[in-house]
């Protein structure tokens, strides 16, 4: 079936442009020699060998250019690289073989007419030029008729996935359906009853009660798994007072970053600009107390971030600089010149001119070298700790002999203090094992520790008697509960026999307006649930911690179908939908075509392969 050209697209140009232009890019003229043709069949259809060598290459330069590195083959093929290119070049000849059953095809004037779009085939004036198209084939290793035929293909393919991802649209009442659940709000009046609107107060617990609730909840009141860790360690702060830096290190620092110490005076600028020193100067002329320089930036089509220069100096403003720095905070001055044209500019605030000298500097240049150097001196410290302990030192001999300092920690995640506060110690903590030998790691912040296991107790619940208060609490908590349940259960009904909040001595507050999404505070999590599933004139008490929710369900409006935002939603489900529909065929589709037509993978055509690279 041959195919205008008016009845194609030309998105096979970023095909073509895929599988030809970039290896141009690079990757010369390489081929593999041999009876090797393909490294795969799918039916009548072949999956080259350089098609292959050229994609994988491909693949691997752009991973290496994300990874900022040159990835080898090895890695590419842990990462599934090789097979990922593998099948793609499968599906896609699968492709061109069920195109090529049912007779799907494109004429040579279809093939021209995209040869003659190639911008790599093009003269100077733009027109196709045969001497650059030969030279792209050749560098590809491609002959004309190869490389049309490929060009064929590619369009003939094309045309039959465009046949099967096409059309694929929902029934409007899947978007409705959709749209109704998330754009319907509801408004509802609450009221909350704490302790203080129990009827009876609550009943003393006996032992058998805080025993049995104790048990219920035994999570509560287990400890976790506890690490008992010691470890050395030795931070820069734990020696920068030890640290000596020279009189001339000072100095020099100093002068190294004066500019940091002695500021120009500088301005928080906004500047507009303008086509004319006309327009400009009717713009300022029109500023009163009714119409302000920000009325003038939105007349532009412009907001306040997009006019604000930040804070600028005088050799920032060139000739500007006069009249911007002999004005006042408040002050709109212009027409001036800059650098896009005239302009006007208001000073929002005066920063004036600071000078810091070396004295006054001195204690922030010593901190910042002293932990420099203490940085720097554990890191030859850090050595010594790593030959000591290779040579069988104890952490404790080695807090003996160097300034690390000796610590115990019974650790679990979630511990904090010193040294738990760091990410590197939780994560080599977690991982700790007994028998692991002692070795130097580092900290974050410069520092260095090793750490030895002693043991791991596992999670244990504490004894009922260490913990009774909270037991205590936990079963008042619960009995309060449950009996403020009991009473909203019955107010409820009341309420839904007509009573008002008022009515039974509650103050109500009103939600309106709130989607299936919303946010309240300090309401129980699954209150906006149980919310849609009422009706109008629904009551609920919902429970808790100590408290009820009672509610009462007032209004239920439909999603707007007239609103901007909700239509614009409309379409971004619907298209959302159509997408995962036409992806979930493509895969459905390709799968059949490959079981149909049966692949076959040549092997030792794929290890000729990944050996060239190599």
């Amino acid at each position: 079936m041959a195919m205008g050209k008016g009845k194609l697209s030309k998105t096979f140009i970023w095909i073509l442009m895929g599988l030809l232009i970039i290896g141009l890019a690079g990757f010369g003229a390489t081929s593999l020699s041999g009876s090797a043709r393909s490294v795969a069949t799918i039916g009548e259809k072949e999956v080259a060998t350089d098609a292959y060598l050229r994609s994988l290459r491909t693949e691997i330069n752009a991973f290496s250019a994300q990874a900022g590195r040159a990835v080898p083959l090895s890695e590419a093929q842990l990462l599934g690289i090789d097979r990922q290119v593998l099948a793609q070049l499968i599906t896609a000849r699968g492709l061109d073989n069920e195109a090529a059953r049912i007779g799907i095809s494109v004429g040579d004037a279809v093939v021209a007419d995209q040869l003659l779009q190639v911008p790599s085939f093009q003269g100077a004036d733009g027109s196709f030029n045969r001497e650059a198209y030969s030279f792209a084939l050749r560098n590809q290793g491609l002959s004309e008729a190869d490389f049309e035929e490929q060009l064929r293909d590619d369009t003939s393919r094309t045309v039959l996935q465009s046949a099967l991802i096409a059309g694929n649209t929902l029934p409007d009442t899947y978007i409705d359906t959709l749209l109704a659940y998330t754009g319907e709000t509801r408004d509802f009046t609450w009221a909350r009853l704490t302790g203080s609107n129990l009827q009876t107060g609550l009943p003393e617990p006996s032992e058998t009660d805080l025993q049995a609730y104790y048990e219920d909840n035994i999570g509560n009141y287990t400890l976790p798994e506890l690490r008992d860790i010691t470890y050395a360690w030795i931070t820069p702060e734990m020696i920068v007072d030890t640290v000596e830096v020279d009189e001339a290190t000072l100095r020099a620092s100093y002068e190294e970053r004066i500019d940091d110490f002695n500021l120009p005076e500088r301005r928080l600028v906004e500047r507009l600009v303008f086509s004319s020193e006309e327009s400009a100067s009717e713009a300022l002329a029109r500023l009163n107390d009714d119409f302000a320089f920000e009325d003038l930036v939105a007349e532009r089509g412009l907001a306040l971030p997009d006019v604000d220069m930040g804070d600028v100096t005088r050799d920032t403003l060139e000739g500007a600089a006069d009249g911007v720095f002999g004005a006042n905070t408040g002050d709109v001055v212009g027409p001036l010149p800059s650098n896009l044209g005239p302009a006007l500019f208001r000073i929002n605030a005066v920063l004036d001119a600071q000078s810091t000298s070396f004295e006054d500097a001195r204690p922030d240049l010593r901190g910042e070298l002293a932990l420099d150097r203490a940085r720097r001196v554990i890191e030859t410290l850090a050595q010594t700790i790593d030959d000591e302990l290779a040579a069988g030192a104890t952490l404790e001999e080695v807090a003996d002999t160097t300034e690390a300092q000796l610590g115990q920690i019974d650790w679990f995640p979630g511990a904090d203090g010193q040294i738990a506060g760091h990410d590197a110690f939780r994560e080599a903590a977690e991982q700790l094992g007994e028998g692991d030998f002692p070795e130097v790691m580092q900290l974050g912040d410069g520092g260095v520790f090793a750490m030895r296991l002693n043991r791991i107790q596992p999670p244990a619940p504490q004894p009922i008697e260490d913990v009774i208060d909270q037991v205590r609490q936990g079963w008042d908590t619960r009995e309060q509960t449950a009996q403020l349940m009991a009473q909203a259960e019955d107010l409820a009904a009341t309420l839904s026999n007509g009573s008002s909040f008022e009515d039974l001595s509650l103050t109500p507050q009103t939600e309106a307006g709130l989607g299936r999404n919303a946010q309240i505070a300090d309401l129980p999590s699954g209150l906006l649930t149980a919310v849609f599933e009422m009706e109008i004139g629904d009551t609920r008490a919902i429970a808790g911690i100590g408290d009820v929710i009672l509610m009462r369900l007032d209004t239920i409006t439909a999603v707007d179908r007239n609103d901007g935002d909700v239509e614009m939603l409309a379409q971004a489900l619907r298209n959302q939908a159509s997408n995962s529909i036409a992806e979930d065929l493509f895969r459905a589709f390709a799968a059949d075509v490959q079981q149909r037509a049966g692949v076959e993978i040549n092997q030792p055509a794929i290890n000729a392969v990944h050996a060239l690279i190599q």
